[in-house]
Parts: structure tokens; sequence; C-alpha cells
């Protein structure tokens, strides 16, 4: 069942003393005699029992994303597929979530895939993507009948095509195409531009020569397209300009093929606050633009609308996630900075040190105090660019007190690593009071359970 879409209680905000980090904060939060709680749960006890570091989710904040995407879309038009991008965050619970707000599942990788199969997602509303999927992760998707699959390049539509008609299927494929478009974002994380690995250049002719050979093999059946622009996207204008060029190319293709287009594919990279400056769109203004412009694009050229999706993943899970750390050594460096070592870091969240992404954070134990310190958070990892947080304001810290990082709930446990031989940390799920593993943390024994001596 969907939580309802009502923000967090004004006493609850009106506890934030002095600095606002509301917009970066699972919805659920509030201070209650000087901690932080999420969900109903104290994450300073939450921190003793379980351990650090640890992630925690709030799973009525990813069900309420979930839910806004669904109604701001299908507000609009009906016929619209809200695929969550698995990528972002994976456990067999959050796959169950999925499943349960009525939405489908993108996976990018045969082990996605097996975590769809393993919670048993409904293969029907499986999606799968990747600029090189094996021969081996093809026969998976067709084993499990997946329901479409992103075609991202020739000699994967041949592979695939041949495999589809030794078993007398029709698997429904979407190209990808790379529309030309340069979304305003950080060079690693945009996809939509002409010089890409993904996809089919437009520009090039090379989209329309897919889709025609889609059209020709046996095994295939052509059901639309798909772009993807780029992630952490706040300009809008950039998915109108990309619908426009879309929906140009649909024309063209009627006029060259004689073929509908029957999906289009916006993919997705709305951008969230990590930083209290930080505006992002809504999902509510990303609804509007997205199925209002192909709806008037379609007009424009006399299209038939076609089905639609969009694939959130990073504004389904990012704010519904924090980290918690204990502060371990703490070192002054006079007229320079102070670190404030954690028992954690880059193992648990590279995009610091790989992208310089920026946090915000706080000390959970001391949530109702000011945050009046500047300080740079480091991770226990030896690597000079081990920085979780630098330059984080925070209250006075100490030896044992609880840290938490803010926005942690995307792309940092999928990216986690065992570096220095670091254990992955837990992830916990809260709700209502209560609080539970999905992701168990791992042990000295893990780490060495593939290794054959």
């Amino acid at each position: 069942m969907s939580t309802p879409t009502s923000s967090r209680p004004p006493a609850a905000a009106d506890r934030m003393t002095g600095y606002d980090l509301r917009s970066l904060m699972p919805m659920t939060a509030e201070i209650r005699d000087g901690h932080l709680w999420i969900g109903g749960v104290d994450m300073v006890e939450l921190a003793h029992e379980a351990g650090t570091a640890l992630y925690v989710m709030d799973e009525a904040t990813i069900r309420h994303q979930l839910a806004e995407y669904v109604k701001w879309t299908r507000y609009h038009w009906p016929d619209v597929d809200v695929v969550y991008a698995g990528k972002a965050l994976l456990t067999l619970a959050m796959t169950r979530i999925v499943a349960e707000e009525d939405c489908c599942l993108l996976c990018a990788s045969g082990g996605e895939l097996a975590y769809a199969v393993r919670a048993g997602f409904p293969m029907e509303r499986v999606q799968v993507h990747g600029n090189n999927k094996t021969p081996a992760e093809l026969t998976e998707c067709l084993d499990a009948r997946v329901g479409r699959i992103v075609v991202d390049n020739f000699e994967e539509m041949e592979r695939l095509s041949a495999l589809a008609a030794d078993r007398g299927v029709r698997q429904r494929v979407l190209i990808r195409v790379t529309p030309g478009i340069a979304a305003d974002t950080h060079d690693f994380i945009m996809t939509g531009a002409e010089d890409s690995k993904f996809g089919f250049g437009l520009n090039q002719g090379l989209a329309m020569q897919a889709v025609k050979r889609a059209l020709a093999l046996p095994g295939l059946d052509f059901e639309g397209l798909h772009m993807h622009i780029g992630s952490q996207i706040f300009a809008l204008r950039s998915y109108a300009k990309a619908i426009e060029v879309m929906v140009a190319f649909m024309s063209q293709i009627r006029a060259e093929t004689g073929v509908s287009v029957r999906m289009l594919d916006v993919g997705g990279g709305l951008g969230v606050a990590y930083g209290v400056p930080d505006e992002p769109s809504t999902v509510q203004e990303f609804g509007k633009v997205v199925v209002d412009g192909i709806k008037a694009e379609c007009e424009k050229y006399g299209l038939p609308v076609p089905r639609m999706a969009v694939e959130p993943g990073r504004s389904v899970v990012a704010n519904a996630g924090v980290t918690l750390y204990t502060v371990g050594s703490i070192k002054q460096i006079p007229g320079i900075r102070t670190y404030v070592a954690v028992d954690g870091g880059m193992t648990d969240n590279i995009r610091t040190s790989l992208y310089g992404a920026h946090y915000e954070a706080l000390i959970a134990n001391k949530a109702d105090k000011p945050r009046d310190v500047v300080v740079t958070v480091a991770g226990k990892h030896c690597e000079s660019g081990d920085i979780v947080v630098r330059d984080a304001s925070l209250q006075s810290p100490e030896t044992g007190d609880v840290l938490c990082v803010l926005a942690t709930g995307a792309y940092c446990q999928s990216m986690s690593s065992n570096y220095n031989k670091q254990v992955r940390p837990g992830v916990v799920f809260v709700r209502d009071g209560q609080w539970r593993f999905s992701v168990r943390r791992e042990t000295y024994e893990d780490l060495m359970r593939t290794d054959l001596g």
C-alpha cells in the first residue's frame, strides 16, 4: 500500500533548530530528545544495536516517491510505465517494494535480473539494458521471459534475433537512441550526447538503420524507442528538447517504414538535493514536461500517442537513505583543517572521490545542537582521496559520536567495494518504529568465500 503523500509534521520541522536540512532527509526524519529519528527509529540506538558503518533506508519515503511518479505521470496520460532503475539500489526487499507499488523494474546486468527472479518480480514488467549484454545474459533474459530488452548495438541485435528465433519466440525490443542532447550534468553521467558508448546515433543515421534492421530480423518485435540523456539533471528543458528530437524521429520512422512507434521511453535522470542550495524539479513538474511534451509533439506530427516510460532511480532512493558511522580519531592541523575519521569511507561511498560529490552531515546524538564547526570527514582507507564530506558543517565532534551522512540512498551501496578488504555495511530498512536488516553486514568469511587459495 502506498504511503500518504503528506509532508513531515510541522512540529518535527520546528525542531530542526537553526538550520534546514529537511529537503535532504527522509520524509519521516525528526529530532526527539536531541537524537535524530527516522521511520520512528532512534538512529543513535540503531547504530549501537546494528553496528556501523550502516546504510539506513526509510521505506515510507521510497514508497512515497514511487507513488508520486505513478500519480504524476499517469495523471497526464494513462499509459505510462514507471520503471525503477535498480542500479541505484537493488536488494530483494527493494525489488518487492517496487512490485507492490505497481512499477516496473530496470535491470542492467545478469546479476540484477537474478535479483528480480529471486524476488518473484513479474517478468513482464522487467526491462533489461546494457551496452554489452553477453550471450549468457541475453539467454537468461529469454529464459526468464522478460518484458522488454533495450537493444544497444547491431551485434547484440543479430545475436538476440538468432537466440529468439531458435526458441520460436518474438522478443519485444526498444532501440536505444542517442539524441545528441548534452544534458546539464557531470560528464561521467551524461549519456545522451553523440559521443557516448550507449545506443545508436541519431544524427549519423545509425538509429534509422537500427530500426529498419529490427523490423526485418526474425524473433524481434520492434516496439519503440529509448533514450537517456544523463543523470542528476535539474534543467527540465533538456528533456523537452530531447522529446522534440525523438518525436520528430518517430515521424521519420513512419514516413520511411509505415510503422508507428508504440512506445517511447525517455529514461530517468531527475536530479535530487544533495546540498541545501540544491533546488531540483519536482516529480510533478517532471511528469508534466515529459508526458505533455510527448503528447504535444505527437499532435504536431499527426502521430498516435505511444505508450510512455520513465526510469527513475536516484530520485526514488537518494533522499530516502542515510549512512551512519562512528567517529574515531580526530586530527587537527592548526591553520589548515580538522579531519574527523569514521569507520567507513570510499568503500561504502565512492561518489565523493569519483565525482567530487558533496554531502551534508550531522551528528545524530547531537542533532538539536547547532552545526557550528567546519571539519572534513575522512574515511579509514589507505588513500589520501578517501574523503566522505569535505568542509562539512557539524556539531562539535567527539570520538564515539554517531555521524549521519544524508542523501546516500542512491549509488552508495550499489557501488560499494571491498578495497583494503573492508567488509561492506549492512542495509537496514526502517518503518513505523521497527527496523530490519535487508542486507546483513559482510563478514571476513564472506571476503574469502570465493578465494580458492
